[in-house]
C-alpha cells in the first residue's frame, strides 16, 4: 500500500516504517504490531519481545491479544508473509501495555484525548470549538462551517425520529441512510466513498454544495414525512426513506436538466489518492 500524507497513527511514530493494511468491510486499518513494538522498545529482537509481552498480558487478563489477527504483509526481503496486525483501537490499547519510555508520549498524547473528552462532557461547547477550529485548518471557509453543523444537527433530529419509530440498532440506521443515498445518487454510502476514493474521511466533508444540498433534501424529507405518518419498524421505514431519497433525486434530476452539469463529482477534500496494491 502506497499513500501520500496519510493522516492515520503512523504519522506519530517519527518516522519509523509501521506497515498498514486498509480493511474495506471494516472500514478501519491494521498495523503490524512488530512494527509497532520495533519503533517503541529498543529490543533488538521485536518478534520475541511480542513473544514475551503476549503471554504476560494472558497471564493479565487482557483480552487485547484475542483481538489479533494475521495479515498478509510485504517484508523487508520481498516477500509476503503472515504478519501479527491489530486495529486501530487495540494497537493503542497495546501501546499502553508497552512498559517503554519511547511509549510514554503516546501514553500522554492518549491520556491528554481522555483528559479533552471528559472535559466535554461538562462542557460540550469545547467539543464543538474543536471541530470547528479542525475544519478551519482544513482549510474550510466559515460559511461551509456553518452549513457543515446544521447539516449534523438535522441528522440528529433524523436519527430521533427513527428512534421513536422503532429503529434502535445501528445496522438499522445505515440500512435507511444507505436508502435514501441510494434513491437519489444511485450508489450506498460505502460506495458514494469509494466513488470519491475516500476510506475512514467522512462523506459529506468531501461532498460539493450541490450534493450537500441533496443529502440534506433526502434526510429532511424522510425526517417529515416519518414525523407525519409515523411509520413502526424497518420495513415502514425504509418506505419512507426511499420516498424522501426520491424527492432528492427528482431535484438532482432536475438541477441537472436546468445547469447541465452533473450534481454527482468523484472531487473530494483530502488531496490524496490510495493506491491499492495486491
Amino acid at each position: 500500500m502506497k499513500e501520500n500524507n496519510l493522516k492515520t497513527i503512523t504519522n506519530l511514530f517519527e518516522g519509523a516504517e509501521i506497515r498498514s493494511i486498509w480493511n474495506s468491510e471494516k472500514e478501519d486499518y491494521y498495523f503490524s504490531v512488530v512494527d509497532v513494538i520495533k519503533a517503541l522498545t529498543d529490543s533488538t529482537n521485536p518478534r520475541k519481545y511480542w513473544s514475551v509481552l503476549k503471554n504476560r498480558l494472558k497471564k493479565e487478563g487482557s483480552q487485547v491479544t484475542t483481538n489479533c489477527s494475521q495479515l498478509k504483509m510485504l517484508s523487508s526481503d520481498g516477500k509476503i508473509r503472515m504478519r501479527d496486525a491489530m486495529d486501530t483501537t487495540n494497537i493503542l490499547r497495546l501501546i499502553e501495555s508497552i512498559p517503554s519510555s519511547k511509549a510514554e508520549p503516546f501514553k500522554m498524547w492518549l491520556a491528554n484525548l481522555g483528559k479533552e473528552r471528559i472535559y466535554e462532557v461538562f462542557d460540550p461547547e469545547k467539543a464543538i470549538n474543536r471541530a470547528i477550529d479542525y475544519y478551519r485548518n482544513k482549510g474550510y471557509a466559515n460559511s461551509w462551517i456553518e452549513v457543515r453543523l446544521k447539516g449534523i444537527l438535522n441528522r440528529k433530529k433524523l436519527t430521533d425520529v427513527w428512534k421513536e419509530n422503532g429503529i434502535n440498532q445501528n445496522y438499522e440506521y445505515a440500512i435507511l441512510t444507505n436508502e435514501i443515498y441510494k434513491t437519489w445518487s444511485g450508489m450506498k454510502a460505502n460506495e458514494y466513498k469509494n466513488f470519491k476514493g475516500l476510506r475512514k474521511e467522512s462523506l459529506r466533508d468531501n461532498m460539493s454544495d450541490i450534493e450537500i444540498a441533496l443529502t440534506d433534501i433526502g434526510e429532511i424529507t424522510t425526517r417529515d414525512i416519518a414525523k407525519k405518518e409515523k411509520p413502526l419498524g424497518l420495513k415502514e421505514n425504509m418506505n419512507v426513506a426511499r420516498r424522501g431519497g426520491n424527492v432528492a433525486k427528482n431535484t438532482r434530476l432536475l438541477y441537472e436538466q436546468e445547469t447541465g452539469n452533473s450534481a454527482i463529482t468523484n472531487n473530494n477534500n483530502i488531496g490524496i489518492k490510495y493506491i491499492e496494491e495486491n
